[in-house]
This record gives C-alpha cells, structure tokens and sequence, in this order.
C-alpha cells in the first residue's frame, strides 16, 4: 500500500492541550503522529523521523517534521520503531503499535543534547595513510556514478587549546587518482582536467573551525586545485579519540566532506565532451575519512 505523509490538523483548547487529529484514512490503515520538541521543549521543524516495522526491519515511513515540529503517516497494522534524529541532539526512539481504522493522537518525542565527545589533545596529529581514505564520487556523464580516490597524500592537525583556532592541511598527489579504468585515468591526469604535469598537488588549508554542537563541525579554509585556489567549507563528523592501533598510540578520526564545481577550478570538461571523452559530470562531492596520530618525540612511527 502506498504510504506518504498526510496533510496535518491540530486544533487545541484553551489549555494549549493537543484535542485530537482529523485524517483521512485508507480503507484497512492506520495513521501515526508525532510532535518532535527541542532540549527547551520547543516544536522542531526540519527534524528527521524514520519509521521501522518491528518484523521486516523495513523502513516504511520516512520525512521531516513541519515547522510545528509535527511529522504523520499512514501505516499498515502492525508494530513499529519511530526515531526522531536532529543535528547536534541524540536521538529518541519510540515503540509504537497501530490498528486499522485509528488515527493516533500526536506523540510527544523530546530530543536532548547529544554527549559532547572529548577533543583531541592539544599539539601536533599526522594523518595515518594505512587507515585514511580521501575518496570522491563524480556523475559520470549520461550515465552512473563513478567512485574515485587518491592514494598518495599527507596531512595533520594542529589543535589549538581553543579548537576554534586549529588547522588542518592537507597535500594530495594529483597523479594518484584512480577510478578503476586505465584510459579514464589518464584522461583525468591529463592537461584536459588535473594537469598532473603542469599542477602536482591539490592542497587543502583550513582557516577556521566551526561548531554546530554535537559531534558536527565546519572547516573552512582554501582548496587550490589547477593553479586555483577557492574558499571551501567540509562538513566535518567528528568521530573521537581513542589509543589503539601500532603500540598502542593515542588516535583521533572524523569523517569530512564537501561538494565541488569543476567549473571553480577552470576544468575543462566541456572541451573533453566535444572530442567525444565522456569523464565526469560538472560537480563532485568528496569525502576525506581520516584518522590521525598523536605526534611527540616519544611517538612511535608504524611500520609501511
């Protein structure tokens, strides 16, 4: 049965009390409604609802609150995971049994603060190559996606005791494309698009670290690529710290990504589809998987 979000009516008494809900209902359904409230109790607009059948573990519901923090759909009989996600915030999840022919009153679902991660020491942390990946994913022209990395490249982060004022760099070697198609690859390297020759590293320095709560920031910092250089914002997970790996040293990860505009660089695909070399599409989005390693003199160095 076709399932989607509903058109929502609320009405309430002099209370401020929710009354009840008025919904159009197929023939054999049931709706589920709920009303996704802030750390303050404020209705939260924008915020992500999934809903899950217990049995089949299949999603059958999915979308974003209203800007009254309400979100409902119409659901088969049965039992079901309702999560409730916002950036920043935990999730809730709720357990929730629907019958035919009935029509939920809106559920109260409260989003708290999500735990505050321990940042990194303070000094100086080099990306660990064996366990970083700095991968990109391309529309390829007229047809499916195409996914890439680069293999050769080097980074760290200076953590400032204010982690506002860090800095990531990071050096990749443009001739370590790959995509896993030899003649594409050569046409990537070539002067139609990096120009390994002429430009050998893509470099990345960020300028200012951004928090959005949670585990969430933004780097902001310039990206020069082709003998181009242009300010760009990755979208930053930050993932934790642990000790672990080679002896047991003190490690940091966190998961960055950012959407390019070959055009920004003065790539020229259009050229390269005009003589019939279908590579990529104009945008590329690219995600930087990194983990890092707590530099000092004592620090041990893992083995190639």
């Amino acid at each position: 049965m076709p399932l989607g979000l509903l058109r929502r009516r609320r009405s309430r008494s002099a209370s401020g009390a929710a009354s009840g809900l008025s919904v159009p209902l197929p023939a054999g359904a049931g709706a589920y409604g709920c009303e996704v409230v802030d750390p303050m109790g404020q209705p939260m607009g924008g915020a992500e609802v999934t809903v899950t059948a217990v049995d089949s573990h299949r999603v059958l519901a999915r979308g974003t609150t209203d800007p009254y923090g309400l979100f409902m759909a119409t659901l088969p009989p049965g039992s079901y995971s309702v999560m409730a996600t916002a950036e920043g915030l935990t999730p809730a999840r709720k357990s929730v049994d629907i019958a035919a022919g009935v029509a939920l009153s809106p559920a109260r679902i409260a989003l708290l603060p999500a735990r505050q991660l321990e940042l990194p020491t303070p000094g100086t942390w080099l990306f660990d190559p064996p366990h970083t990946a700095i991968r990109f994913i391309a529309k390829h022209v007229g047809m499916a996606h195409v996914h890439g990395r680069f293999t050769r490249f080097d980074g760290g982060i200076r953590v400032a005791p204010d982690m506002a004022d860090s800095q990531v760099s990071v050096r990749i070697d443009a001739s370590s494309i790959t995509t896993g198609n030899r003649t594409r690859d050569n046409h990537l390297r070539s002067a139609d698009f990096l120009d390994v020759e002429r430009y050998p590293y893509i470099d990345f320095v960020s300028n200012r670290f951004v928090y959005h709560g949670g585990s969430k920031w933004t780097l902001h910092g310039t990206l020069t690529m082709h003998g181009t250089s242009r300010s760009v914002g990755l979208d930053t997970t930050y993932l934790g710290t642990v000790n672990g790996g080679y002896e047991q040293e003190l490690r940091c990860a966190a998961l960055a990504k950012a959407e390019l505009h070959r055009e920004d660089f003065t790539l020229n695909w259009r050229s390269m589809l005009a003589r019939g070399i279908a590579v990529v599409g104009p945008t590329v989005q690219l995600e930087l998987d990194i983990q890092a390693m707590y530099r000092t003199p004592e620090t041990p160095t893992p083995p190639e």
